[in-house]
């Protein structure tokens, strides 16, 4: 039996070790680039359904592609030209009535307002509490502050058009793609590959129309609800467009994304309308969430992705605490997809053993 010599097993070992780590600071240094193109890559399998949709109503493949991606930049220039304007407004108006927010913070009208909402809160402590904080604030890093929410405004601005850029390339070029890797895997494999590798594009394309489809009708009934039914009855709300824009953010996010918006919109109402709006608005949220759990989103998701609770969990907890917003967008998916190669892969194996 031959002995390796110590010293050349010692330096190899070394050399993998630096390999390994060299590997790792490169995919760190490559995250950003990394999250841009799985985001891509994750929203354009969700509009191949609607190219394959067009294919099968006797559209030519390049019509198809031409149709969804005028689709997705005249959305995006919806949102520019329309919602953005309101928005920016809105904020503006917002900005102005710090002032009186200001005012009514220390006459005592927001304490009233908040212990009328919500008798059962300690109104004081949560007082005495932001006091100490505003006393201890170092107002010399403030510049610094608004400076990085700049620069993070400006990063998150360059991150979606990247998106947009290249999930339109992907979109144009999915099927060249996925020739490209089924090329990859070997003759005797490729055939199942590619019915695996399918089924999860498939998922994935329905997962995002699904997730997509229940944001919109978030955001589309609460600027109606916010902006007509509760002035009818009395009820104003102000900033209903950002409002409603933030409950279409909020309901992307699987699991917990309606309620966080939900919460911040009520937080929001209270601040700027007082105790009777923001209880219609808490009821109002309260019953759109039953409304969502047990009837839209069980209609909607059916036919996208069937995977057990507890795995719809797991899997979205897990994917936020990684990579966080994306990673708790494209868990449930991913989830999906590692499923179905157990069950149509490993479990067939293990019963030939």
């Amino acid at each position: 039996m031959k002995i390796l010599n110590p010293f050349r097993l010692g330096l190899l070992g070394g050399l993998g070790v630096l390999v390994a780590v060299g590997i790792g600071q490169t995919i760190i240094s490559l995250a950003t680039i990394l999250t841009y193109v799985g985001a891509a890559l994750f929203l354009a399998l969700g509009l191949d359904p609607l190219v394959t949709w067009l294919e099968t109503k006797k559209f030519p493949r390049w019509t198809a592609i031409l149709t969804v991606l005028a689709g997705v930049l005249g959305v995006f220039a919806g949102l520019v030209f329309a919602i953005v304007p309101v928005i920016a407004e809105q904020v503006r108006n917002a900005s102005r009535a710090i002032p009186r927010l200001v005012t009514a913070f220390f006459d005592g009208t927001i304490k009233e307002n908040i212990e009328t909402a919500f008798p059962w809160l300690n109104v004081e402590d949560l007082l005495d509490g932001f006091t100490t904080w505003a006393t201890e604030l170092d107002f010399t890093t403030i510049g610094g502050g608004v400076f990085a929410v700049g620069i993070g405004i400006a990063t998150g601005i360059t991150g979606a058009i990247i998106v947009l850029i290249l999930t339109i390339y992907f979109v144009s070029s999915i099927n060249n793609i996925k020739s490209g890797i089924y090329q990859l895997v070997p003759a005797t494999k490729r055939a199942k590959f590619i019915d695996l590798a399918e089924q999860v594009s498939t998922a994935v394309g329905r997962y995002v129309i699904g997730q997509g489809s229940l944001a919109l009708v978030n955001g589309v009934l609460s600027f109606i609800v916010l902006t007509w039914i509760f002035p009818a009855f009395d009820l104003p709300v102000k900033y209903s467009a950002l409002l409603a824009f933030i409950a279409f953010l909020g309901s992307l996010i699987p699991l917990v994304g309606t309620l966080s918006g939900s919460v911040v919109i009520a937080l929001l109402v209270l601040l700027f309308n007082g105790p009777p709006s923001v209880i219609a608005v808490g009821i109002y949220y309260l019953i759109y969430m039953q409304v969502e759990a047990y009837l839209l989103n069980p209609r909607i998701m059916s036919k996208a992705v069937k995977l057990p609770g507890a795995l719809v969990v797991i899997a979205a907890l897990a994917g936020g605490t990684l990579l966080g917003i994306l990673g708790a967008l494209i868990a449930i998916p991913v989830a999906a997809a590692i499923l179905l190669v157990v069950q149509q892969v490993v479990v067939p194996r293990q019963a030939e053993l």
